[in-house]
């Protein structure tokens, strides 16, 4: 194929695909199969890396981008992103009709108020050169890569006009929040709290591929700026939008009187729960452009427009019962079941009560009258307690397995209680998956369900008999092709490269997690001398203390552990450890993380201070140097604060590691 050709077939399968993002996402009529949308994109990208003179930044291909930011550049706002009025009641709705009637508005817009993160597209000549949040509607970030990802978002527009920035609200749609909810329970990951939390976190990942991962979608609703236009309404500028390629805020409607506004926004109030994503309000607007200049603005908020807020939707029931379910680490976790109630369009009737620390704090107990209600519409929770049960008493998480009857304990770091049998029934598919877990030995494709695959055929009995799977058995199972069996099977050859410091982690020792993994083989080298070693010298470790060094002691002399190790050993395992350290920037610095921070992992903040020579700690004292919070921050940061600990956030832990590096 020469350029010509390539160029006319560039041409085409961009159109297709554009016409394409615009059926599924703006007309939710999808005109593509997945594996047809895919097909055609390999072919673009294929054909862009064989002539790339043929590449733009508006190519349907640079949705994703591959390389991850280390920092978000500043992005000042050249029209304020404000927000809005807040209110709660048909007074206030009315008393601001009233005033804004006075001043000669006829129109209103009532739409929906998606429950997201603001953005902001700046178009040059029709071309996307620009996204960012909104900060603090003054200054925001730069995120532009992580916003191409978003198929919404048109990357050209119809028309080239020479300036266009438009105001947006990027929201995660209730589908794709269950399924991260899914992926990161099963991955031991804290949950998001709702869509929108998961939503803005996903924004501002230094990966835009995992921003791509969290299948994020867009709503557009203003007009911020515009050259070689004019508009008179609001309504007719969404069309515009709409006619450009974007998602308009959905179902907006025109009403003139009060009485039409007070029925639009209880018609947008019953019908969300069966939306596909959140919603948190209405938004009551003026229609008239020249009008909302005149009316003007307060330094924080608009004066031609309200939210008017819904409150969530509770619901009082009986609780029957605490079940406890043995998860894959062995933590014991409590389940409310409750008399069945209808919340945000579904029947509920169990939710997850978490932790001990949960129940009391809510003074939790078995026939209680609860009120429940739906994270983000979706994830089931118990608000509180509304009265006791005669004769009841507190609950308490059981400290032996239900499963098994081995002792259950209390973690010293968490509030979590873990069956302390690795053998325990329920914890036999959970422990193979922990093995093959990122943090662990990374094998991928050896998921829940391959696991039980193989464990249901009798072909794998502990973690050993995984390296001695071959095609004939993989393929003999059902939904095993010969590419997926092939796949799993290198994926797994390879994890017996790994540095000994996965496969410390991956058996599953006792209050061994992957820090304290690196601990032992930074002061052992190999698995003979971590086996051989005495409690005594184990204790030297530091954070280790007795009972850690009790554990792994313990766990180096069980007969099936050292059996395991052995079989492991003679099936070719990498049994020796090479140091991950890269430098002694942060020495003598010890840091405790705390809370859940906007891009970064826990474990991977504490791989970045280890690799800077630096230390963390599961608990603030006067030794430590900083702490890391994040969001929900708990004791250690009030802990920190009690005694002058330096606390730092995210985005000046990242500084910190820059200019460590200069």
């Amino acid at each position: 194929m020469d350029i010509n050709e390539a160029k006319k077939r560039v041409e085409q399968l961009t159109e297709t695909l554009e016409k394409a993002n615009r059926d599924y996402y703006d007309l939710d009529s999808p005109t593509l199969e997945d594996d047809e949308y895919d097909a055609l994109m390999r072919e673009l990208r294929a054909l862009e890396s064989e002539f790339p003179e043929l590449l733009s930044e508006s190519s349907p291909s640079q949705r994703v981008g591959g390389t991850a930011a280390t920092t978000f550049e500043k992005v000042p706002h050249a029209v304020q992103m404000a927000s809005l009025q807040d209110v709660f009641s048909d007074s206030e709705v009315r008393e601001f009709f009233e005033r804004v009637q006075k001043q000669g508005a006829g129109e209103f817009t009532v739409e929906p108020k998606i429950d997201g993160l603001s953005v902001s597209l700046e178009y040059e000549n029709g071309v996307l050169v620009r996204g960012s949040t909104r900060g603090d509607g003054f200054v925001g970030e730069d995120i532009t890569a992580n916003l191409k990802t978003i198929r919404a978002i048109p990357l050209k527009l119809k028309e080239e006009i020479p300036l266009l920035e438009v105001r947006g609200e990027v929201y995660m749609p209730k589908l794709s929040f269950a399924k991260l909810c899914e992926i990161q329970e099963k991955n031991g990951e804290p949950l998001p709290k709702n869509p929108r939390n998961a939503a803005a976190g996903s924004l501002r990942q230094k990966d835009s591929k995992i921003t791509a991962e969290r299948a994020l979608d867009i709503f557009c609703f203003n007009i911020q700026r515009v050259e070689g236009k004019e508009f008179s309404s609001h309504s007719e500028s969404l069309e515009f939008l709409k006619e450009q390629g974007f998602k308009i805020i959905p179902d907006y409607r025109v009403c003139k009187t009060f009485d039409e506004i007070r029925d639009r926004i209880e018609e947008i109030g019953q019908m969300r729960t069966s939306l596909p994503f959140d919603i948190d309000g209405a938004v009551v607007k003026v229609n008239d452009l020249r009008l909302r200049e005149e009316i003007g603005a307060t330094v924080k908020v608009p004066k031609w427009a309200v939210a008017f807020k819904y409150p969530p939707e509770e619901k009082e029931t009986t609780l029957n019962d605490i079940e406890i379910n043995v998860g894959r680490t062995g933590a014991l976790t409590p389940v409310a079941v409750f008399d069945p109630v209808q919340l945000a369009g579904t029947t509920v009737s169990r939710a997850v009560l978490h932790n001990q620390d949960y129940i009391a704090g809510k003074e939790i107990r078995i026939g209680d009258r609860i009120v429940v209600r739906k994270a983000g519409d979706i994830i089931p929770e118990v608000v509180r307690s509304v009265s006791h049960a005669e004769k009841s008493e507190p609950f308490f998480i059981p400290s032996k397995c239900p499963v098994c009857g081995a002792e259950a304990v209390r973690d010293e770091d968490e509030a979590v209680v873990r069956c302390q049998n690795i053998d325990c029934p329920a914890q036999l598919l959970r422990s193979i998956e922990h093995f093959a877990s990122r943090g662990a030995m990374n094998i991928e494709g050896l998921g829940e369900a391959v696991v039980k695959q193989l464990v249901d055929a009798g072909l794998v009995k502990t973690v050993a008999d995984l390296y001695t799977l071959n095609l004939q058995d993989l393929t003999a199972l059902e939904h095993f092709g010969k590419k997926s069996a092939e796949n799993l099977l290198n994926s797994i050859e390879n994890s017996k490269k790994n540095n000994l410091s996965r496969l410390i982690f991956a058996l599953g020792i006792k209050g061994i997690g992957s820090r304290a993994a690196k601990l032992l083989c930074e002061k052992y080298g190999d698995m003979d001398s971590i086996m051989a070693a005495s409690q005594e010298d184990i204790v030297e470790i530091e954070n280790f203390g007795d009972i850690l060094a009790k554990s792994v002691y313990k766990s180096m002399r069980e007969p099936h552990r050292i059996e395991l190790i052995s079989r492991l050993k003679e099936l070719g395992l990498n049994m020796t450890y090479e140091s991950t350290k890269t430098s002694d920037k942060f020495a003598g610095l010890t840091f405790v993380l705390t809370g859940t921070l906007p891009t970064l992992k826990r474990e991977q903040a504490k791989e970045i201070i280890e690799k800077l020579g630096g230390k963390c700690s599961g608990s603030v004292s006067k030794k430590t140097s900083y702490v890391l919070a994040g969001e929900e921050a708990g004791s250690k940061l009030d802990k920190a604060n009690e005694l002058g600990i330096t606390v730092i956030n995210e985005e000046q832990f990242i500084k910190m590691t820059e200019n460590q590096e200069e």
